[in-house]
């Protein structure tokens, strides 16, 4: 705290605190006191040395507040966050109510806002906008490399009425504006808007602050533009693979699980029921007589009858089972530990649902079949995999046929079926 000539204070120990105050300066820290005391000529030195202190503060504070902003951009900011971080920071050394950025497209012939946030709620010119630079007054900011200032917005629109941006920005409350242009690299980029809700707010004492880190924000915000690029690319990529991913593990024809998406689903299931202690069960679905249905009607009525009879075994099951095409007209469904011991209930009801009704195409009523083996394990402990739960199922569905068809049969290991 500084001290006047109503509180004096010894001139030598006013000399120790200065000499501990310079020290300081010259580590970089330029917030600091010197204690006037009396006005004698040591007074008179230490009040010219706050103002050296109050200017070197004054001067390097923008870059300071840069390179805290920098060095974590370092570790992967994207652009929202380093703009996000200006807002937090730069209310001392610009002030505004509000601040955006638009970013030039790849040819310069579009600026489009990509962030902007402001101490009220309701903004109006929001990230999406987009606006010509041909004939607009922006391209003499990137010819002059200067910033520019609009103390009433209200004014400039009156004379530009056809303005959008401003329209939008008057309507939001914003009376004056520091329009600054980014230049990363000797390539105008876009632009960064200090905006006010008072009128008269920017001087040129201003833009001289912001010409002092144009060159640093302005390549921060590139990186954290480039940055956020990449993430956006990597999500898109991430999700595009996702959605192969799917697709391999998806039958053409029926739209469920193929032979390896249903069989990954079997091995998954299988794992947890080991590692758990839990039930799996199974139903193989065959069905009946398919062949004669290809050579009387045709392969696009079988294709249909598949198709058919895979939404009727889909509709009647709960989302945690799984239902894949195993291959040709044989169907798996992977129960989940919940309904082990209902297994051959649940293929009774789905041997029900598919011969109710014959399956319509082509002006054909075809009547459908199906039978089913159902393997029901209470312990997978002993059992070497998935796949020999299967064939397991298989032998009951087989048995299911030569019994004629149209029923189901199954093998319990280790529980009682219901």
């Amino acid at each position: 705290m500084k001290k006047t000539a109503d509180n004096p204070l010894p001139g030598d120990l006013r000399l120790d605190m200065y000499r501990s105050a310079v020290k300081a300066m010259r580590e970089g820290q330029y917030s600091v006191d010197f204690p006037v005391g009396n006005l004698d000529e040591t007074g008179q030195l230490g009040v010219e040395l706050q103002g050296l202190a109050d200017h070197l503060e004054w001067q390097f504070a923008p870059a300071r507040k840069l390179q805290e902003i920098s060095d974590t951009v370092s570790g992967g900011l994207t652009l929202d966050d380093v703009l996000d971080r200006v807002f937090d920071s730069f209310q001392t050394i610009i002030p505004y109510n509000r601040i955006g950025c638009a970013l030039l497209t790849e040819d310069g012939r579009s600026l489009r806002a990509s962030w902007a946030r402001a101490d009220f709620e309701e903004l109006r010119l929001v990230t999406g906008f987009t606006a010509s630079m041909a004939n607009s007054s922006l391209n003499q900011i990137i010819a002059t490399g200067q910033p520019r200032i609009l103390n009433d917005l209200e004014d400039h629109l009156a004379r530009h009425p056809g303005s959008h941006s401003t329209q939008l920005m008057v309507s939001e409350g914003i009376r004056s504006s520091l329009t600054c242009p980014l230049v990363s690299k000797g390539k105008p980029v876009g632009f960064l808007f200090f905006s006010s809700t008072e009128r008269f707010t920017y001087q040129g004492i201003h833009q001289g602050v912001y010409l002092r880190i144009a060159s640093q924000l302005s390549s921060l915000i590139e990186k954290g533009r480039l940055y956020q690029e990449l993430v956006e690319l990597n999500a898109r990529l991430l999700a595009t693979q996702a959605e192969l991913q799917e697709l391999a593990t998806r039958d053409a024809l029926t739209g469920i699980y193929n032979r390896r998406g249903i069989l990954e689903r079997l091995s998954a299931a299988f794992a947890r029921a080991r590692r758990e202690g839990g039930q799996l069960a199974l139903i193989l679905v065959d069905v009946d007589h398919f062949k004669k249905i290809n050579d009387c009607f045709g392969h696009s009525t079988g294709d249909a009858v598949l198709k058919e009879i895979a939404n009727r075994l889909g509709s009647h099951l709960r989302q945690y089972n799984h239902l894949g095409r195993l291959g040709g007209e044989e169907f798996l469904i992977v129960m989940g530990d919940v309904e082990c011991t209902q297994g051959t209930c649940i293929a009774e009801r789905l041997r029900k649902e598919i011969g109710a009704l014959p399956v319509e195409h082509d002006g054909r009523s075809i009547a459908v079949t199906i039978s089913a083996g159902v393997v029901q394990a209470a312990d997978c402990t002993s059992i070497k995999s998935g796949e020999a739960l299967v064939a397991i199922a298989d032998d009951a569905m087989y048995e299911a046929k030569r019994l004629g068809r149209n029923r189901v049969s199954c093998r319990v290991l280790g529980c009682e079926p219901d």
